[in-house]
This record gives structure tokens, sequence and C-alpha cells, in this order.
């Protein structure tokens, strides 16, 4: 599950761009957020990192006094209160695409803090990924995804993600989940299930990134996970 080559050097180059291309609209948001009830713009949060080490990670502020803001439900559809993340990734913090970053506590709630799930730890967490765009707040959905991207990743997929990332960002997660279930034939409430090794590369993925694997019904208990 070693990153590819070139990783490193695909994170600086987009979170770069990133930063320069959304540096108006972030100052945007900041404006905004902060006129809506004059708090921080910024939302600071110590998450699990590349080899469970913690870190700050860096969002744009969506909630008030435990109420999410006009602004900040604006922020959750689109995936822009993320933005800020670049500055993390520019670090070396996170990568653009990769595992969710979690919480010491959700790692504990989930029972992940065992060497068992040392796998998921050993590459950095991403902005998006696999279970960012699809799994929603299930924690067994976002595991497998997770497993399934850090066994097949490139460059090639990556780019994709990136892709499918920013049509997020122009017509909101309910709109692109939507449409993927349109273009796999797939229904949201089937979670993938991986059973053999002869599923395909990356590069074999379809464009609305179906997953190659045999499908599984979900288990009918699950653990959220906090955004």
């Amino acid at each position: 599950m070693q990153p590819y080559s070139g990783k490193r050097a695909v994170d600086i180059i987009a979170a770069g761009a990133a930063c320069l291309i959304f540096a108006p609209l972030a100052a945007g948001i900041a404006l905004a957020t902060w006129l809506e009830d004059g708090g921080s713009p910024l939302f600071l949060q110590t998450r699990v990192g590349h080899r469970r080490r913690p870190f700050t990670v860096l969002k744009f502020r969506t909630m008030r006094d435990q109420q999410v803001t006009r602004v900040g439900r604006w922020l959750r559809q689109t995936g822009l209160d993320e933005l800020p993340q670049f500055i993390n990734v520019c670090r070396g913090q996170m990568s653009v695409i990769g595992p969710r970053p979690l919480t010491a506590e959700d790692v504990r709630r989930l029972g992940w803090a065992d060497r068992n799930h040392d796998w998921r730890f050993a590459a950095r967490p991403g902005i998006t990924g696999l279970s960012q765009l699809l799994a929603g707040r299930s924690a067994r959905y976002s595991r497998r995804l997770e497993r399934l991207y850090l066994h097949r990743q490139s460059m090639f997929f990556d780019l994709r993600l990136i892709a499918l990332s920013f049509a997020v960002s122009l017509v909101g997660k309910r709109t692109v989940r939507r449409w993927l279930r349109h273009t796999t034939g797939r229904s949201t409430n089937q979670k993938p299930f991986i059973r053999n090794a002869a599923s395909p590369a990356p590069n074999q993925l379809s464009p609305a990134f179906a997953i190659r694997a045999q499908l599984s019904p979900p288990n009918a208990k699950d653990v959220e996970i906090a955004t």
C-alpha cells in the first residue's frame, strides 16, 4: 500500500494551484462567514494523520452554538469548507487524495486503534477520496473504500478523483452521488465488497468510478463517522 512514485509532487502542484485559483473565493467565504455572526471563519481541530501523528486540520467554520449557519450549510453541500486544507497539504500533513482524516475519539470509538488498522494510517489523510465522495458517514463502507483506494492508487486514479471532487464543488455532493448511482446502475444502499484479487486495476475503472467488485448488502448495524 505504498504511495505511487510522484504522489507528493502531484499534491504540491495541485495544492499550490488550488491556493492560487481559489484565493478570491476563500476570501469571500471568510468574509461571508464573519459577516453572518462575527465569529472566526476558521475551524481548527486535531486529527490523526500519517503514521498516527496528530495534526491540526483547517476548515471553514460551518456551525455556531451547535447550529449549522446559512453559509455553513452551503459550504457543506459543496464541500468548500475543506478549502483551507490545501494549506495542510502544502505543509505535508495531508494529501489531496487519501483516507478520511479522523479524530482520536473516532479512532477509539471505531476500534481502529489496534495494529490491524495500521494500514489505514500508512498514508497521509486526504482532503477528498473514495470514502469522502461515496461513503457518507458510514464507517464500514468508508473502511472498504479506503482499503480499495490504497491498493489501487495511481496518478491517473487520483486525477479522476480530483475531477469528480471539482464536480461536487460545482453541483453538490447529493447531485454527484445521484449521478454516480444512475451511471453505474448501483444502489447507494449497496456496499462494495472485494471478493478476490482479480479485480481490475485503477485505469480500468469506468468514468463514473464504478467499483468492479461484487457487491453485498450492508450489515444491519453500522457506525457513523463525524465530519
